[in-house]
């Protein structure tokens, strides 16, 4: 039984990791860095870690199938996409509207894994996904915001970074014969940078910026908590669990966000933004609790 929980706290590992990526790309602005260049810094030095442990570990070529070469292009097609339309998003949307309106992936991923397997969501799955949106809108402290006056940009912007993390999360859960966890980090990290480097900032490399200039801290600790971390973790996990509960799972991103952001950055946090955080956990973690009383109750049932 203990087992069973492993897979689970993977992701939820992983999907912590992206909750501090928040407050390290506001740290690296206060150091006079814009946002494109402290992502560009984090896919760039995410890369080169890639590379090192590649080296250091596994030194063989992946071969993966045709069909299978296709799902890691995809996942990293869709994880440096994310990274890019949420970025947009902040031009035209507060911060704490930008966050509510990525963590649409939830729904967004449930309904993309019922299409796929032809089902429909589970009653625990609905009971969490309303309970999520709702911590969600409590914990980002939007019930304030003036939605007035937003351009249709913004809402455009982070409805696509929702659809492309749940898609990213999706490609994640299609197992991939002929290639270990490092080759497949490998293979979707250099993708993601190649889409970085089409629309953000790759300059950084040549104009002394990321080595000459301390960008390169930054990248290191969004490389770590950005590619590193949760791209190996959601590669091993999510094929286990599914992208359904993965979706669901991956919402402890945002109290960790707002947790990390109060204790680096001293921002307020509100009671309601702390119900909003209780309302989220338990959403998560309805589903797995559930499933875990099933398999107890018919493994009782079969000894009976």
């Amino acid at each position: 039984m203990k087992t069973n929980f492993i897979y689970p706290l993977l992701i939820v590992i992983a999907s912590s990791s992206y909750g501090i990526l928040s407050t390290i790309v506001k740290v690296a602005m206060q150091h006079g860095f814009t946002t494109s260049e402290a992502v560009s810094s984090q896919y760039i030095i995410g890369f080169l870690l890639v590379v090192a442990i590649f080296i250091f570990t596994d030194r063989k070529l992946p071969s993966p199938s045709k069909k299978g070469l296709l799902i890691l292009i995809c996942a990293g097609i869709f994880t440096g996409t994310t990274g890019i339309v949420y970025g947009e998003s902040l031009k035209y949307l507060p911060a704490s509207l930008a966050v509510v309106m990525l963590f649409q992936f939830t729904w967004i991923g449930l309904l993309i894994d019922c299409a796929l397997h032809k089902r429909l969501p589970s009653r625990p799955e609905v009971i969490s996904i309303i309970i999520l949106f709702a911590g969600t809108i409590l914990a980002a402290g939007v019930l304030n915001v003036d939605l007035s006056g937003i351009p249709i940009q913004g809402w455009l912007f982070g409805f696509a970074a929702a659809f492309t993390f749940a898609c990213f999360i999706q490609f994640n859960s299609r197992p991939v014969e002929g290639v270990t966890t490092t080759s497949r980090v490998l293979i979707v990290s250099f993708v993601a940078l190649i889409m970085i480097s089409i629309f953000l900032s790759p300059e950084v490399i040549w104009n002394g910026q990321l080595f000459m200039q301390g960008l390169w801290k930054f990248g290191l600790a969004l490389g770590l908590f950005g590619i590193i971390l949760p791209i190996y973790l959601f590669s091993i996990a999510i094929p286990k669990v599914g992208g359904a509960l993965a979706s669901i799972l991956s919402a402890i991103e945002l109290p960790v966000a707002v947790t990390v952001s109060v204790i680096v950055l001293h921002e307020p946090l509100t009671a309601v933004q702390i119900v909003g955080i209780i309302l989220v956990i338990a959403g998560m973690m309805l589903p797995t609790i559930i499933a875990q009383r099933q398999q107890k109750d018919s493994l009782l049932e079969a000894h009976s």
